[in-house]
């Protein structure tokens, strides 16, 4: 074969190869991310994992645990070898298996930067529950990490994701209700004796750092904007031993830039349906349900308008696939992460200010 016949192609092979790349861009938009759950509690096998047998871009492909025969029985539900299941000793090997590009971390909150930062380390993206840790200085150390081994951190703000708090968002941020005034929220349940959230070294605080988190993020994310002059109080009414360790109800307020004072109450001690309800100069809007999983609720009253009234029909676990979906589609396509870890550290360090000025 002369130089000249080396560089001549044929129709037949030409075709093949232009097949060729075509089907190989059709596979790999066809990829799915492969998730590992980190802990195999309630969230993680109850909504998280089942989410994902309705994404079209993500499965779960490995499980952490520390009870190897509750391991084998969710494997076998998901079709995952027995090679993908680890335990938290041997969990850095995960870094040898292509089958993983990202775990999602549902462990106590004590134990999210350990390992997010392992995982980091090992190569992998990260879906953290929040809060995102316990410390702001671990809160940190996950950013630092996951920079650093250029994978990204996602903190696992469902509400950011749905539809009809999104709704809320726009009505408030394009000025229909007027100039917003005040902002009121709670979140709160009845907690069992016995929870590990009940004890300080896991969780890192009381229901602030469980279900008073999602009225915090809500204050900022539907005005846009960073909260100061934080005043808080804390209390124990029952005396029963649960709250030996954390806070039963704890309350506080907070003033925004431009002017806006959010009060937000949440508790261990009673069930306290998740709400929010804005009040600006044109109008007034509530959420209830504002955080669960399902059966979220906006009505509003805006001047010289119809009354709006929109529940979200969907069903749990349609949130987590679509918070699931979002960074995995980052991790296939690019692109900035709505929640990201910064965005976490910000709660975390606004948390910390709550605590300090009740004197927890």
């Amino acid at each position: 074969m002369t130089e000249g016949e080396g560089m001549t192609i044929s129709r037949r092979e030409f075709a093949g190869v232009a097949l060729g790349a075509i089907a190989a861009r059709a596979q790999e938009s066809e990829r799915k991310v492969g998730y590992a759950m980190v802990g195999l509690g309630r969230i993680s096998m109850q909504h998280l994992a089942p989410s994902l047998k309705a994404s079209k871009i993500a499965k779960v492909t490995a499980l952490v645990s520390g009870h190897r025969d509750k391991a084998e029985k969710m494997a076998a539900e998901y079709g995952i070898p027995a090679k993908n299941i680890y335990s938290y000793e041997n969990y850095d090997a995960i870094a040898d298996n292509k089958d993983i590009d990202a775990v999602y971390v549902a462990l106590p909150n004590s134990m999210h930067a350990e390992y997010t930062v392992r995982a980091a380390k090992a190569g992998k993206h990260v879906l953290c529950e929040k809060p995102m840790a316990t410390t702001v200085a671990d809160a940190q150390a996950m950013i630092d990490a996951c920079k650093k081994a250029n994978r990204k951190l996602m903190i696992a703000y469902r509400c950011q994701f749905e539809p009809t708090n999104l709704r809320a968002t726009e009505l408030i941020r394009s000025g229909r209700l007027g100039k917003i005034q005040g902002i009121e929220s709670a979140n709160g349940f009845n907690i069992r004796a016995g929870e590990w959230r009940l004890n300080m070294k896991l969780a890192g605080g009381g229901p602030l750092m469980d279900v008073g988190v999602y009225s915090l993020n809500a204050c900022r994310f539907l005005t846009g904007e960073e909260p100061g002059d934080i005043k808080a109080n804390w209390s124990v009414i029952d005396k029963d031993g649960r709250f030996n360790e954390v806070e039963e109800n704890l309350g506080w307020t907070m003033r925004f830039p431009s002017g806006i004072v959010a009060s937000c109450n949440t508790t261990y001690g009673a069930n306290m349906p998740g709400f929010y309800r804005v009040h600006g100069t044109k109008g007034m809007l509530h959420m209830e349900p504002a955080f669960g999983y399902e059966g979220i609720h906006l009505t509003a009253k805006i001047q010289g308008e119809p009354a709006i009234d929109e529940p979200n029909p969907e069903k749990d676990p349609a949130q987590f696939t679509r918070e699931a979906d979002h960074l995995a589609n980052v991790i296939l396509h690019g692109g900035e992460l709505r929640a990201s870890g910064e965005e976490g550290l910000r709660d975390m360090k606004l948390m910390m200010e709550i605590y300090r000025s009740c004197g927890r």
